[in-house]
């Protein structure tokens, strides 16, 4: 029965034809090997006579004129030869001569269109006589492929067609992140922003585009683009490659602030609906450097170099639980920056659902004024600050009898304690309507004491400090920022371009956050060790037209940490790649 039932198939397919190409072939073959005539042969196919003739005129020209078979293609038996007319071993070599590894030039000739093997590249190096390349270190690798960049001509950026092809990454790790940003919905929230979008790239390839850099710790958008030559960061951005560094600086200038500013309410629902927001807000500022020759901008002191210069002055929100960063501004004057918890406030109320979620804003002492902590303590804000030091403050601190200092612990983010002295008091202050709580505190590291004043008259002394130093936490993300999200290499002299860039790092490094939450031992990691461990992988990335997208990333030691994680993601589809599954798989090479 069953035999029966597959012959009924394969006359089935020869009677019956569904592809048009079958079916032009058996209404040609009854032409010219049954001798049919036009008519027969129309009345047999379903073809009027005329197309017939056509038909039968266009195969006689093709089979005249061309080579190749006007049906069947012809596989070609052995290893593909490579075209040397087309200027494609003078490449590899050039490349070569530029200290370009063997995967590096099989990356940028993908991006080419060439897709040459290891095998054929190394095959040109050794017949050209080069010596296997010493080990180089990163900033070599960097410096060396973006001085050659420019040579080569990348593909315009474009969607990407999902057809059958393979192509390798130096960032395949990259990829891995694309769960993540679909879990959580920031791609939903991408696609309903205000951000622009062009006829060739929409707003989620767009923003996408600079988040990519953002994560791979791209330093600057210059004429340094090397990064259009790697497929597999164009694939993040649903690309065939990233755009050249003229789009993003074209594309920046196009933002306002009321667009980022949008964009970061559109996103605070999503930090707090996770739980990744607790009931406290650490705010601080931060200086971005100005590298232009004007100085359009205001002097600020900057931490990280130790000195006042020429600066942007940006302020930062950071939960002190999760690291999240809720919050970012760049348009700050040295008239307007004591408004600032105020204008928190408001962004996030702006949501009435969440009013009662905030209770603590912890920061620094030259945030505000007393008057605005005042205006804090009628709205029923908790607020935890250093009070600014005068030298008769220094010289009463110091004054305290010995009886009333006592000892407590204070456990650190390593899990470690240390111990500091601190004595407690009630008070008041100039410009502030009533008593203010005060905790005096000494070996905390410092020469002088510092001066903790609160609000809150119910939080045990060992909690309000442990609070504050939680505080300093937020020194260290915003030194993170700086050294792998690049926010010192700023050469713009639109303060809105800077905006943007902050809001987009705000952006990378939440998804960070997100990324190695759930990575035992790595949860607290900084960027730069997320990236040279989990993101910073080769691979290869396999496209079918009809099926899945396959990672295959090469090995490393903390392969299997990553790839246990991306078993939570068996099921995902991508919605910026036409909701295509992709998979994630060790490759069998380093």
């Amino acid at each position: 029965m069953l035999i029966n039932n597959l012959n009924s198939k394969c006359v089935t397919y020869f009677t019956e034809p569904e592809s048009p190409i079958h079916k032009q072939y058996l209404a040609i073959r009854s032409f010219f090997v049954d001798g049919l005539s036009a008519e027969q042969v129309a009345n047999q196919s379903g073809y009027s006579k005329n197309t017939v003739y056509s038909m039968v005129r266009d195969f006689k020209e093709t089979l005249n004129n061309e080579n190749d078979d006007p049906f069947f293609k012809k596989n070609k038996m052995g290893r593909k030869q490579i075209d040397h007319k087309e200027g494609i071993e003078e490449t590899v070599i050039n490349l070569r001569k530029k200290y370009y590894s063997v995967p590096d030039i099989q990356i940028a000739m993908d991006a080419l269109g060439v897709n040459l093997s290891i095998y054929s590249i190394e095959q040109i190096i050794n017949n050209a006589g080069f010596a296997r390349l010493p080990r180089r270190d990163k900033q070599f690798k960097t410096e060396v492929i973006s001085s050659y960049n420019s040579k080569l001509e990348a593909p315009k950026a474009t969607r990407i067609v999902l057809q059958d092809e393979v192509f390798s990454s130096q960032l395949a790790g990259l990829l891995c992140v694309m769960p993540i940003i679909a879990k959580y919905g920031i791609d939903e929230k991408i696609s309903r922003s205000l951000y622009p979008q062009t006829n060739g790239i929409n707003k989620v390839s767009s923003i996408l585009s600079f988040v990519a850099l953002k994560l791979s710790n791209i330093k600057r958008y210059s004429a340094d683009d090397a990064w259009c030559m790697d497929r597999g960061m164009g694939l993040f951005a649903g690309l065939n490659v990233l755009p050249k560094a003229a789009w993003f600086s074209s594309y920046s200038s196009r933002i306002t602030r009321d667009m980022n500013l949008s964009f970061l309410k559109n996103l605070h629902p999503i930090w707090l609906d996770n739980g990744l927001l607790s009931d406290t807000a650490n705010l601080d500022f931060t200086a971005i450097p100005y590298w232009g020759d004007d100085d359009p901008f205001e002097k600020n002191w900057s931490g990280k170099r130790n000195k006042s210069m020429i600066s942007i002055q940006a302020v930062l929100a950071q939960d002190p639980q999760t690291g999240i960063l809720c919050y970012g501004d760049t348009t700050i004057r040295h008239d307007n920056q004591n408004d600032v918890v105020l204008e928190f406030l408001d962004f996030y109320h702006s949501d009435k659902h969440i009013n009662d979620k905030l209770k603590y804003l912890v920061f620094d002492s030259k945030f505000t004024t007393y008057q605005n902590l005042d205006k804090l303590n009628i709205e029923g804000i908790k607020f935890i600050t250093i009070r600014r030091r005068s030298k008769n403050l220094v010289d009463y601190i110091n004054s305290i009898d010995s009886s009333r200092w006592k000892k407590i612990k204070v456990k650190r983010a390593n899990g470690k304690s240390r111990y500091v002295t601190v004595c407690e008091e009630h008070g008041y202050i100039k410009d502030y309507n009533g008593i203010i709580r005060q905790v005096f505190i000494k070996d905390n590291g410092k020469t002088k004491p510092a001066v903790l004043i609160t609000n809150d008259f119910d939080i045990p002394l060992e909690a309000l400090v442990q609070k504050y130093s939680r505080r300093w936490l937020v020194e260290t993300e915003i030194s993170e920022q700086i050294d792998f999200f690049h926010l010192n290499r700023n050469s713009s002299g639109i303060v809105i371009k800077v905006d943007f860039d902050l809001t987009m790092t705000i952006l990378a490094h939440n998804i960070y956050r997100l990324f190695c939450k759930d990575f035992e031992g790595y949860s607290h990691c900084t960027a730069q060790t997320i990236f040279d461990k989990f993101i910073s992988v080769p691979g290869q990335i396999f496209i079918e037209e009809d099926g899945p997208i396959s990672v295959k990333l090469k090995k490393k030691r903390t392969l299997p940490i990553l790839l246990e994680q991306m078993n939570d993601f068996s099921d995902f589809r991508c919605s910026w790649l036409n909701s295509r599954k992709i998979q994630y798989f060790a490759d069998s090479t380093t």
